[in-house]
């Protein structure tokens, strides 16, 4: 009767010896070969069989089970028609909302406020104008502005007016939905520079990026509609 049992627990253990072997393989032979690829963080078997994930921070490629070959691209599954490379993407860049620095943001509350919302921007970024125009359409928001001067040397001068403003919601609007450009002003910035410090962390490289309150962020400029369906789907999280 413990024949069948302790057959299985072998098979287990073999395969789990299998595993770690094709992911010795796959590292040994990429560091040899591509040695500037740096540190792989980790190798797992994906859905499709002899194909591995291997993951150096949140960049995702794909090998062979000898790391013969390596694949930059997306792995789609057509029978379930997901993009499985930006599931997986957006699970390793996901922000937990409840580790957002919020002292470092500025508020901007349209109607009852009780969606949340955390946006990283630039001033001087044409794609967040856009953003800014279209989200004046989405209400009963509270919107956490973080100012991430990245684009340009002026970017910094512009995130300080605004920053420094006394009424930073009233500069900030002004300047990307009416191009009317903040005052000059000057006070503590370093807000700023913690804002720049957490967005290396979290690889937060262009503007916009939205995190929504479950943890998903997306990149770039969506639509109020896009925006509407993901906050839904945040609060029903």
């Amino acid at each position: 009767m413990q024949l069948i049992p302790s057959l299985l627990a072998a098979a287990a253990l073999t395969l789990g010896l299998s595993a770690n072997a094709q992911e010795a393989a796959i590292r040994k032979t990429l560091a040899e070969r591509i040695p500037q690829m740096g540190k792989i963080d980790e190798i797992q078997a994906t859905s499709m069989s002899g194909l591995y994930e291997v993951r150096i921070g949140t960049d995702i490629f794909y090998s062979d089970a000898k790391g013969n070959y390596l694949i930059q691209g997306e792995l789609i599954d057509t029978k379930a028609r997901r993009n499985l490379t930006e599931d997986r993407i957006n699970k390793l860049t996901a922000v937990d909302f409840s580790e957002l620095p919020l002292k470092d943001a500025f508020t901007i509350v349209r109607g009852d406020g009780k969606r949340k919302l955390a946006v990283f921007e630039d001033p001087n970024c044409g794609y967040c104008k856009r953003f800014e125009r279209d989200l004046q359409n989405v209400d009963n928001v509270t919107v956490y502005l973080f100012l991430y001067p990245i684009l340009s040397p002026d970017s910094a001068e512009k995130s300080r007016n605004i920053w420094c403003a006394k009424d930073r919601t009233a500069a900030w609007q002004d300047y990307m939905v009416r191009d009317k450009a903040p005052a000059a002003a000057t006070c503590d910035t370093s807000a700023l520079q913690r804002n720049l410090a957490f967005g290396k962390k979290y690889k937060i490289t262009g503007t916009p990026t939205l995190i929504f309150a479950n943890g998903l962020r997306v990149p770039g400029a969506i639509p109020a509609q896009d925006v509407e369906k993901r906050l839904a789907d945040a609060g029903d999280h």
